[in-house]
């Protein structure tokens, strides 16, 4: 496709949408997780990429970030496509593609002048077992490596957690009283079975409708919840963890995040926890979230909506969760453009149609996911739900800085 024609799609879509972009669903597999068959993929096709990609656990929103699965990785793997049609046939470009043409009129120039890109994505992560301990680096440590930090959080929405997995605890950061010298034991036992690194750590039960604040530097081990998980743009990890669920994880991904100069250094692998966010005898209250109303209730009530925020302790992104009553029509105004899922009911939301789907296919579009320019944010989206008994719900995920958060 010429660029000319990327510019007058990207273009056209925008204005044929009034300031809503539709995007068609983005799926990715994990070699080395097993699918927890929540993210309402039809269950023939959670393997249909073949057995050498592994289990397709993860679905990525508004993604302008491509994953990094290895040699096998498909094309535009992670990239989020806006879908178009213009009457006649139906078109995809590539999100990133549009971000790039249309600039500040599509992100604002807020965000565009800083990051000349969408500096976050969201994902639903679907896992039957529990993740490694691991850790993404902060900028300082990712720069070496040509990366950015990694901050992240989740949400753990009820519609898509009718069981927990097997295992829906997740280990955060190092118990207090652990030493620095028995963390790098654990990491220099890496290659002689169990290196028992979650021995220091705690583990917290994992409640639908709350969630959790995963700074950079911190040691993580996401349980089995299915989880919508908003983050910066970025890919950068290192597994800490040798062995999880009787599945054994290769030393390469120990050194994930290393510069090649320092790789076998255990010292450069210290470094990039950070001790006192880990430490921190109070991470629950530090780092859970639950859900906080934008405004009074009752007000809220009375126009026919609740919306809350669901993450929002870092300044990299946030996410709000709006649910809209049944027979209602709304107008919810942001400061920002953002992206959204939705996870149940149906109606209208400006020009569009939008619905949840209980089942889809793989390569099957659908009417759930959508980017919001940051004009047409501001002006309002008018959302009406047309049942008259199941609400529409709604998840949103909006870049750094966002002006109106304020909990």
């Amino acid at each position: 496709m010429h660029t000319s024609e990327k510019i007058s799609l990207a273009k056209k879509a925008l204005e044929k949408g009034q300031g809503i972009l539709r995007l068609a669903p983005t799926w990715v597999p994990r070699s080395f997780c097993v699918p927890g068959r929540r993210i309402k993929l039809h269950p023939d096709d959670y393997y249909v990429l073949g057995g050498a990609r592994g289990g397709i656990d993860e679905r990525w929103l508004s993604s302008t970030t491509p994953a990094k699965n290895g040699p096998l990785t498909g094309e535009n793997e992670g990239l989020s496509a806006v879908v178009f049609n213009d009457g006649t046939k139906e078109s995809q470009i590539l999100l990133k593609h549009a971000i790039d043409e249309l600039k500040e009129e599509l992100i604002g120039d807020r965000l565009w002048n800083q990051y000349q890109s969408w500096p976050m994505y969201s994902k639903f992560f679907d896992n039957m077992g529990p993740l490694p301990h691991h850790i993404h680096h902060n900028d300082e440590h990712a720069a070496p490596i040509g990366q950015l930090g990694k901050p992240e959080a989740y949400y753990f929405p009820p519609q898509l957690n009718n069981h927990g997995g097997d295992f829906p605890y997740t280990f955060f950061g190092i118990a207090p009283g652990t030493s620095k010298e028995q963390i790098r034991e654990c990491l220099v036992n890496f290659t002689k079975g169990d290196n028992k690194i979650t021995s220091y750590s705690q583990a917290f039960r994992l409640d639908p409708g709350t969630g959790w604040d995963v700074p950079p530097g911190m040691l993580h081990a996401p349980g089995s919840m299915c989880t919508y998980e908003p983050q910066k743009a970025s890919d950068v990890f290192a597994m800490y963890q040798s062995l999880v669920n009787e599945a054994i994880i290769p030393e390469e991904l120990l050194w994930n995040g290393t510069p090649p100069d320092r790789i076998g250094d255990y010292d450069q692998l210290m470094e990039v926890i950070d001790w006192e966010l880990n430490t921190n005898p109070n991470i629950l209250e530090t780092r859970f979230m639950r859900p906080k109303p934008v405004k009074a209730i009752a007000e809220m009530q009375a126009e026919g909506y609740i919306e809350n925020w669901v993450c929002y302790l870092s300044d990299a992104f946030s996410a709000k969760e709006l649910t809209v009553f049944p027979g209602q029509s709304v107008t919810i105004k942001d400061s920002a453009a953002y992206g959204l899922i939705m996870m149940q009911g149906h109606g209208k939301m400006g020009v569009w149609d939008i619905e949840t789907p209980a089942l889809i296919r793989y390569g099957q579009l659908t009417n759930d996911e959508f980017f919001v320019s940051e004009k047409a944010a501001m002006e309002g989206v008018r959302i009406t739900n047309k049942s008259t008994t199941d609400p529409i719900v709604m998840l949103k995920h909006f870049g750094p800085g966002n002006p109106d958060m304020v909990v």
